[in-house]
């Protein structure tokens, strides 16, 4: 079951101390302007399903089409089973915003030759972008996550932020290069890969965008009281949510989860890829 909005499709910074840096590499072709044209900067709410409230620096309210986020310290929260679609700027591309995502803008500025530079901060959830090719070499695009920044030129990327800050990075067209703690690794079109808070970016592998879970049971007695455990199996770039609340997936793409076996117990497991594709598995322990 999927819950991001609109057709799918398939989205520059030195990396800060301890972080991750992720540089989307693509051809730029360059135009010149006669005369100076007015930009007007932000991000605008194309479409949305759910729980969707925007933030400001001091106050909050419910999404509505069309709302501008134009300021620094702007922002957006989607909820469970929520979903929003963001345009950037008029023409430069747009962001679909998965479930329990919150962003905001860090900064809103124009280079000296009339490049748009856009940073976002990203702190939980996930984001997929699409943005065209920009056309002037000043211009940037970034994502600060609480592993560190990815930076685009233009590309369709998707990025996933996990509950214990690890990252998963999938590229679906243009290219893009990870970094963390002094190494870097490309990520090219049609592959994947996770950086772990600390480490260096892992080798990428052939992308999958696959939600699906695989699972087992296992019911054991504690204290006179019969419990059972679920252990699932997912990509491990994936994030996770049961009944809501995020899980820590390990290396092996393992999350647990214990609860007292009662009559018909049942789970729903959300898991997302770093594009945003989603599945919800519901699950009956007993």
């Amino acid at each position: 079951m999927a819950y991001i909005l609109g057709r799918p499709h398939q989205w520059r910074r030195k990396l800060a101390l301890g972080g991750v840096s992720i540089i989307a590499v693509l051809a730029v072709s360059f135009a010149t302007q006669a005369l100076p044209i007015r930009v007007e900067r932000g991000l605008s709410v194309r479409e949305m399903q759910g729980e969707v409230t925007i933030l400001r620096p001091r106050s909050s309210a419910p999404a509505q089409s069309g709302d501008r986020l134009s300021e620094v310290g702007d922002g957006l929260r989607t909820g469970s089973r929520s979903a929003a679609v963001l345009d950037v700027d008029t023409d430069v591309g747009f962001l679909q915003v998965s479930e329990r995502t919150e962003l905001r803008i860090r900064t809103l500025e124009m280079a000296a030759d009339g490049g748009r530079i856009t940073h976002l901060n990203v702190a939980r959830g996930q984001v997929r972008t699409q943005l065209r090719r920009f056309t002037h070499q000043g211009s940037e695009f970034e994502i600060e996550t609480p592993a560190g920044i990815s930076g685009v030129r233009g590309t369709e990327f998707g990025v996933s932020v996990q509950e214990d800050g690890k990252t998963g990075i999938a590229t679906l067209t243009g290219a893009v290069e990870t970094s963390a703690v002094g190494a870097s690794v490309p990520v090219p079109s049609g592959y994947q890969n996770l950086i772990w808070p600390g480490e260096p970016p892992t080798a990428p592998v052939p992308l999958r965008d696959d939600p699906g879970l695989e699972y087992e049971r296992v019911v054991t007695f504690e204290n006179n009281t019969r419990v059972v455990t679920l252990t699932g199996r997912v990509d491990p770039v994936n994030t996770v949510f049961v009944d809501g609340a995020p899980q820590l997936v390990d290396r092996q793409g393992e999350f647990r989860l214990t609860r007292v076996a009662t009559a018909r117990l049942r789970v729903e497991v959300v898991v997302i890829t770093p594009l945003g594709r989603q599945e919800v598995h519901a699950i009956y322990l007993l």
